[in-house]
């Protein structure tokens, strides 16, 4: 409109300027501007614009809402990552927490149910409280550690260390149970230095070594060797145990899972946390763990880390 009007102020001062000329004898053609505003036309034009901006607005509306769902949900996918990840969390360790509570009341229970119960009878009941607390006592301290390794953005002071100590340190925590089923533990014969938390790359190589004892044969042999590379280095801790089954070696580093057959056939109790834990520490020392294994023949695990990591 305002277009319109601007177009009809010229036409009508070229037609004044006309009419002043041809007073003047100059002989112009003069044209009525009621000829040129059309207002059919001006109409018309008026509707196209409507319906342009009305098409043109709603794409943009149609976009913005398509592409603020997507990034609503990438940026609330994490969160919701984070939330499903702490119901498992509790769902597991409630389950994990019931079971040893669950012997210990139906001990109590039955203890009190006698009506004159025995030295002996209460000895034993105590005995199989202790054991069941002692499973607690473990549970809740695994709880505690994993925890702690998993809170987000929590800085960890490095230290020069010696890899050579380290192992030797995890190996004298491991003895014990190493001596009771007469494995021995072949410890590499290099040094090397690199960058880390001593206290947790131990309880790394106690979570592995204990693992290996438990599930090897008695009189076998346990290898831990390693070897460095360009700017880092690579940590093998194998065994000639039972192995674990292909299906279950994606799953073996998840929180609360244990692999049924090794449970089975080792009657070795575990709450699943071990590998979870040291998948974390090993991530914590900007490393990978992998690990590779067959049914009856063994089990190797390998943990990359770099020479100079920073915490």
């Amino acid at each position: 409109e305002r277009f319109a009007r601007q177009q009809r102020a010229r036409i009508e001062r070229r037609f004044l300027a006309g009419l002043y000329y041809q007073g003047e004898g100059q002989g112009r053609d003069l044209v009525s501007p009621q000829l040129l505003a059309n207002p059919e036309l001006i109409s018309e034009i008026k509707q196209h614009i409507l319906l342009m901006l009305i098409s043109i607005n709603t794409v943009v509306i149609g976009l913005a809402g398509i592409f603020g769902y997507l990034l609503a949900g990438r940026t609330l996918k994490p969160i919701k990552e984070m939330v499903d990840e702490q119901n498992r969390f509790v769902s597991d360790a409630s389950h994990e927490l019931r079971t040893p509570l669950t012997a210990l009341k139906s001990a109590f229970e039955v203890y009190l149910r006698e009506t004159k119960p025995t030295l002996a009878e209460s000895k034993q009941l105590v005995g199989e409280s202790l054991t069941d607390v002692n499973k607690l006592q473990v549970l809740s301290e695994s709880l505690l550690q994993l925890a702690q390794y998993q809170q987000p953005n929590r800085q960890i002071p490095f230290e020069k260390l010696s890899l050579t100590q380290v192992i030797t340190e995890a190996v004298k925590k491991t003895s014990t149970l190493a001596k009771k089923k007469n494995i021995t533990i072949l410890t590499p014969d290099i040094d090397i230095n690199i960058s880390g938390s001593t206290y947790k790359l131990v309880d790394l190589f106690v979570i592995l070594l204990d693992n290996a004892i438990k599930y090897s044969q008695d009189n076998s042999k346990i290898d831990v060797s390693m070897k460095k590379f360009d700017s880092g280095i690579v940590i093998s801790v194998k065994d000639t145990g039972i192995g674990i089954a292909k299906k279950d070696i994606a799953h073996i580093f998840e929180r609360f899972y244990r692999v049924d057959q090794a449970r089975s056939k080792s009657n070795e109790s575990g709450y699943g946390l071990g590998l979870a834990i040291a998948s974390q520490i090993v991530a914590s020392h900007h490393g990978t763990i992998s690990v590779k294994s067959k049914l009856h023949e063994g089990t190797e695990f390998i943990i990359k880390l770099p020479i100079n990591a920073r915490g």
